[in-house]
């Protein structure tokens, strides 16, 4: 456990990590002001989700990204685990990247690369906080499904848009 084991900061805690985690999310989505445009006119996959479907499961998302990198923080401190709790800082930067590259200057061939990295920096996350605490790596593995499927998704949405 980190050194105060109060119960306000435990609640702090988990309110810096869900702020540091949205603000990331915000700075995705300010590049996603006309996503639902430039997705739906984009030529789609037959097995491409509706538009409206990624706001929810993003939020889902993040907030199991929050939750997880709370609970290792919880565990072990910040300076016992400032390897992996920086290291979930920088994967946020990855992660608003995708959206920037893709829906922000329209890059799909780009966001394809980018994303391929985010998921072994996902990968890599869900390792390095599983080595910290099993919890908080198990809640990072439907995110990372989800990348897997958004990596499919941004390669057919590059073949069929190129």
């Amino acid at each position: 456990m980190s050194d105060d084991h109060s119960t306000p900061r435990r609640w702090l805690g988990l309110a810096g990590w869900l702020a540091v985690t949205y603000g990331a999310a915000a700075i995705g989505g300010a590049a996603n002001v006309r996503a639902s445009g430039s997705y739906q006119a984009l030529q789609q996959p037959s097995w491409a989700p509706p538009s409206w479907l990624f706001g929810p499961v993003w939020t889902l998302l993040y907030t199991s990204m929050a939750v997880a990198a709370w609970l290792v923080w919880r565990q072990r401190g910040f300076d016992r685990a400032r390897g992996p709790l920086i290291f979930y800082l920088v994967h946020l930067l990855v992660n608003v990247a995708w959206s920037w590259i893709f829906f922000g200057y329209g890059l799909i061939g780009w966001a394809l690369v980018e994303v391929a990295v985010l998921w072994a920096v996902v990968a890599t996350l869900v390792g390095l906080f599983w080595r910290k605490r099993p919890l908080a790596g198990a809640i990072l593995i439907p995110y990372l499904l989800w990348v897997t499927f958004a990596t499919a998704l941004n390669a057919a949405l590059w073949q069929l848009n190129a």
